[in-house]
């Protein structure tokens, strides 16, 4: 049956996930949102029976087990597989990402490279791709040393030095010599495809592991926290500065129940928690490239329209959601949906989310290009939206579709906007801006203190005048809107503790939505969860909950969205950034400090 053990290969142009056997089971080209060429994962059957085609695999003749692990600090996949004769073959699986000509290399294509390590395997390649979301199969063109595959819109070429009549044909044939296959964008090589190959896998290699060295990496927990910020970048689309939240589309939340969304696209507030981990790290340059993309949506954005709460990842305003049709789904597990209806949905902690991600251009050092007085001004007009619709109704953070009502965490972020744009012009020496936004960040948080604090319940609400919780109540103190000690955080987070928690785990709300009442738990917020904690003080619990969610990630050290908290199992979409970003804030926040360690 399938699941998600999967590893996860990209340059931040592309990606794909590989299976424990060695398939690629799903990637979509040119881009993370194009077209899933390889489709398997979501188009299998309830008992795990094999669809017959989207994938790309060496089936292993009486295969008996496999292994698999990243090549250390980088994100080249290696798994090994076995059969049942102790035979044994290695496949190192990477998008090229490196340092040429002044520039980042990252070319769409994918490098599969094998080689028989025990014995004399038996093995049958089968390169299936398919076009138009399942729908179609690709015309077939051979040339001496390449395949080509022709769509209506695409066309892709698989060069090689294994036989191509092999591949063709799926004839199986024992493996002596190594080989290997580089799949992607249709044009020749420029040199042999051997040579090609084996310096793709050096440079690739070089880069990551450079990459990993300058992380400010916390003194515990490092293998895990490096795994996840190479996650992290592998979600950014270099080309425009988006990020998307995960890489699959339609991984449901829990099983049967349509919860099934696509997440190959950027919403802003999951970016700019991914660019405060990544800055946490030390790695800036994903934030300066997400701080060119949020400024351009800024620009283009008029100051009475309300800025979407997701967007494609160059920027696209129109997402439409619409079902496909040729997909049965993650174990039949159906629908597939294309595009995400929420780019409709009024979300109003939106505008604040884009001023926190701005807002360390004017304050940080490090970066080429700081904050001035003209993206300042573009600030401003995302600030006065904050100023209009703080206490106006919306879907909030958890994409509510039909239940719309002031959101405290909506109204909180338009607060931290305000809040940080008064910090700003201070920064600036514009003492006239800074009275102006004080003016209004005081405004904003007296109503919120007045509307969402439940004195009865002893526990902020989830909506003013709520009187329920949700998680989100949990980034009041991570925003600066109130102190961690303050006994009404207090007080909040031991009634989220009482009515969310479930064993070792977070749900993100209790109450039924449109879909009923949630069934696993939402992980990130297990993450915010520990860090509440782990901010009044509670620490041994707070780390004992962070060691047991480390043992939920998968063999590769990866988590998807959703988790249930009786099998342990990992549902939603995969490999999620939120999830990963919730790993690297926690362990910052526990981990002992380096001077502290000797």
């Amino acid at each position: 049956m399938a699941d998600l053990n999967l590893g996860v290969i990209g340059n931040s142009s592309l990606g794909a996930l590989v299976d424990r056997k060695g398939r690629i089971c799903w990637s979509c080209f040119p881009r993370f949102d194009g077209d899933p060429v390889f489709n398997s994962l979501v188009n299998g059957g309830p008992d795990g029976e094999d669809p017959a085609a989207g994938f790309f695999d060496f089936a292993l003749q009486d295969f008996a087990r496999s292994e698999q692990h990243y090549l250390g600090n980088t994100a080249i996949l290696i798994t090994t597989l076995f059969d049942s004769d102790g035979n044994a073959l290695e496949i190192a699986d990477f998008a090229p990402r490196f340092r040429s000509r002044g520039r980042v290399f990252r070319p769409m294509q994918i490098v599969r490279q094998v080689r028989p390590v025990i014995g004399h395997p038996r093995i049958t390649i089968r390169l299936r791709p398919t076009f138009d979301y399942g729908a179609t199969r690709p015309q077939v063109t051979r040339g001496s040393n390449h395949i080509r595959f022709v769509g209506n819109e695409l066309a892709l070429r698989c060069t090689t030095d294994a036989p191509i009549s092999f591949i063709a044909s799926e004839v199986p044939f024992v493996l002596e010599e190594p080989f290997c296959m580089l799949f992607g964008v249709d044009e020749s090589l420029a040199e042999g495809v051997v040579e090609t190959a084996r310096n793709f896998f050096d440079h690739t290699r070089e880069y990551w592991t450079e990459w990993a060295r300058f992380l400010a990496i916390p003194y515990e927990w490092q293998e895990a926290v490096i795994r996840a910020a190479i996650t992290l970048k592998l979600h950014a689309f270099e080309e425009s500065g988006g990020i998307i939240a995960a890489m699959t589309t339609s991984i449901p939340e829990a099983a049967n129940t349509e919860r099934n969304w696509d997440y190959r696209f950027c919403w802003l507030r999951d970016a700019y928690f991914v660019v405060q981990a990544l800055n946490r790290l030390g790695a800036t340059l994903t934030m300066e490239d997400h701080l060119r993309y949020i400024t351009n949506i800024a620009a283009a954005t008029a100051d009475d329209d309300h800025l979407q709460p997701v967007y494609g990842i160059t920027m696209e305003e129109k997402l439409v959601e619409q079902q496909v049709p040729h997909l049965r789904g993650y174990r039949a597990m159906g629908p597939v949906r294309r595009g995400n209806q929420a780019y409709e949905h009024i979300q109003n902690d939106v505008p604040g989310s884009v001023i926190l991600a701005a807002t360390q251009a004017f304050f940080d050092a490090r970066i080429d290009r700081p904050g001035d007085a003209k993206l300042f001004e573009r600030l401003e007009d995302v600030g006065r939206r904050c100023i209009r619709i703080y206490d106006k109704p919306d879907a909030g953070l958890w994409e509510l579709r039909t239940m719309a009502r002031v959101h405290t965490y909506s109204a909180a972020m338009c607060w931290a906007g305000t809040d940080r744009l008064a910090k700003i012009a201070r920064r600036l020496g514009m003492t006239t801006r800074e009275a102006y936004w004080r003016k209004h960040a005081d405004t904003i948080r007296d109503r919120i203190l007045a509307e969402a604090w439940d004195p009865a319940q002893n526990t902020f609400v989830e909506s003013f005048g709520g009187s329920e919780v949700d998680a989100s109540l949990l980034l009041l103190f991570e925003i600066g809107f109130i102190d961690a000690s303050d006994p009404r955080f207090v007080g909040t987070v031991d009634a989220i503790g009482a009515k969310l928690k479930r064993g070792e785990h977070l749900f993100r709300y209790a109450i039924a939505d449109d879909f009923g009442r949630p069934e696993n738990a939402f992980t990130i917020c297990t993450f915010w969860y520990i860090d509440a904690l782990a901010s009044i003080g509670r620490t041994d619990e707070a780390r004992r909950m962070f060691e047991n969610l480390l043992t939920c990630r998968n063999h590769l050290g990866l988590l998807s969205e959703d988790l249930d908290t009786e099998t342990g199992e990992l549902w939603g979409n995969f490999p999620q950034t939120y999830s990963m970003v919730g790993l690297i804030n926690a362990a910052m926040r526990l981990s002992i400090r380096w001077r502290d360690a000797f």
